[in-house]
Formats: structure tokens, C-alpha cells, sequence
């Protein structure tokens, strides 16, 4: 039985919403460097049973993929308090699947967040027309 979630347009939300800490990766059966990945990534989700390890297949969900601008696979992405903080094409290697996890373990999300939030508001400020009134 495997510990990693197939994940659907149906049950992404959810599982995103539901579990703080979520990896997810993007792949498909006829991609080589997938299959090599598959392994490591389902032995890094023995190892981190109190993470969600997903899985979307780029074939059978499109709309997911696109979603996410998915251009070459497999990608992983990481997804912590429902906001990607890691994405990266390319089938990692053992040693820099379970640096990449500790690193995102270890983030401190309202700093992520306090980030995101500056940014947004400095491409506002940059960009935006004045609103009425200014």
C-alpha cells in the first residue's frame, strides 16, 4: 500500500485545505525520469508519514497541471498553509528530496506570508492605475 494520494480536480482542494504540509508531484506514465522519481519520492513518504504526499498525473488531470503552469515533468511542488513554497522541475536526486523537505519544514510560514504580502503589495503599487479620486 502506498503512502503517497493520488490527487484529482476533485480531492486537490481539499487535500490542500485539510493538511498544512502538502508535496505534490507532478508526473505522467510515459515520462521516464517520473518512473525513476516514483520510487524516491514514495520512500520519502515512508519517511515523513506526518506529510501528505501527493501525486497528480499530468495525463489524466490537464486542468491541474495548467493550473499550475506545469511545463516539463516531473515537477515538485510543496505546498505548505495552502501556498506553493517550493516548485521545481526535474526527478531530484534521494539526498536533495529529503534537504528540500527539511528546508520547507523549517520555514517560518508568517515570514512566508509577510513576503508574499509585501510583494503583492509592491506589484500593486507598481502597476496598478490610481483609483478613483487620487
Amino acid at each position: 500500500m502506498s503512502s503517497t494520494v493520488e490527487l484529482t480536480k476533485e480531492n486537490f482542494d481539499q487535500t490542500v485545505t485539510d493538511n498544512e504540509f502538502v508535496l505534490i508531484d507532478f508526473w505522467a506514465s510515459w515520462c521516464g525520469p517520473c518512473r525513476q522519481f516514483a520510487p524516491v519520492y514514495d520512500k520519502a513518504a515512508e519517511e515523513n508519514p506526518d506529510l501528505v504526499f501527493g501525486k497528480v498525473d499530468t495525463e489524466a488531470q490537464p486542468e491541474l497541471a495548467a493550473a499550475f503552469g506545469i511545463q516539463s515533468i516531473p515537477t515538485l511542488m510543496i505546498v505548505r498553509d495552502r501556498v506553493a513554497v517550493f516548485a521545481q522541475p526535474g526527478a531530484l536526486p534521494e539526498a536533495a528530496l529529503t534537504d528540500v523537505i527539511g528546508q520547507a519544514r523549517e520555514l517560518d510560514m508568517d515570514e512566508v506570508r509577510r513576503s508574499i504580502e509585501e510583494q503583492q503589495a509592491k506589484s500593486e503599487a507598481d502597476g496598478s492605475p490610481a483609483a478613483p479620486g487620487e
